[in-house]
């Protein structure tokens, strides 16, 4: 399954909360003015850290700590297709932010399939997408695989000037329809999908991977 479609198969799955409103994210125990969503750190050698995890080097155990425990691993696949590993929060403070927040693990399509094999249960998200429930063997097992990516879903509609307020000019902006956009940060590792008529949607990817972003997108056409 490609990167980015696996992303939104499990987005159509969840249900809004309240995002970027100050105050909404304040819970006992965090500080309301760190791992905010525009606090990317960069290590000048093509990493990146946001959320106090690195894409591509920390594991799934290192997110549980960092975010909390209460994260839900499956397999998300399409018809015909293999399929992703993820993981998500349904609501997860972020600094001041509530939001959900979704992490692909980097586990090979041949250990995906394993792993389907081996599955105790499987149910339908949206259309004919399956999540998949691992057997508890590989739910340990996954816990020391590497992160690939990180997507934040905001539930409260964000617009062009406020992501760039936020996160600084685009290198690129990738028109998709007159409502829908995709502002690209190579440098930070990022893609920021704003939706007129739907959900907002981040990821972010270590800056040297930015590839697994950009590529999918290839065939875009801009807007008219």
């Amino acid at each position: 399954m490609k990167f980015a479609l696996s992303i939104v198969l499990l987005i159509l799955a969840l249900i809004a909360l309240p995002f970027l409103m100050p105050g909404a994210g304040k819970q006992q125990g965090v500080d309301p003015e760190s791992n905010l969503p525009w606090q990317i750190e960069l290590d000048g050698r093509g990493g990146s850290k946001v959320f106090g995890l690195q894409p591509g080097v920390s594991t799934l155990a290192d997110v549980r700590r960092a975010l909390g425990d209460e994260l839900e691993v499956a397999i998300v696949a399409a018809p015909q297709e293999v399929g992703a590993l993820e993981a998500y929060y349904n609501q997860v403070p972020l600094g001041f932010v509530l939001a959900k927040l979704i992490v692909t693990v980097d586990a090979s399509p041949e250990a995906i399939s394993a792993m389907r094999e081996r599955a105790v249960k499987a149910e339908y998200m949206e259309s004919s997408t399956r999540k998949i429930r691992l057997h508890a063997d590989d739910r340990a097992a996954v816990e020391q695989m590497p992160i690939r990516a990180i997507a934040v879903i905001p539930t409260v509609n964000l617009d062009e000037p406020t992501v760039v307020q936020r996160f600084g000019p685009p290198g690129e902006r990738l028109p998709v329809s007159d409502k829908r956009v995709h502002l690209l940060y190579p440098d930070k590792g990022l893609d920021v999908i704003v939706d007129g008529d739907g959900k907002e949607l981040l990821q972010y990817v270590a800056p040297r991977d930015f590839a697994l972003l950009r590529a999918p997108l290839a065939a875009v056409a801009p807007a008219r």
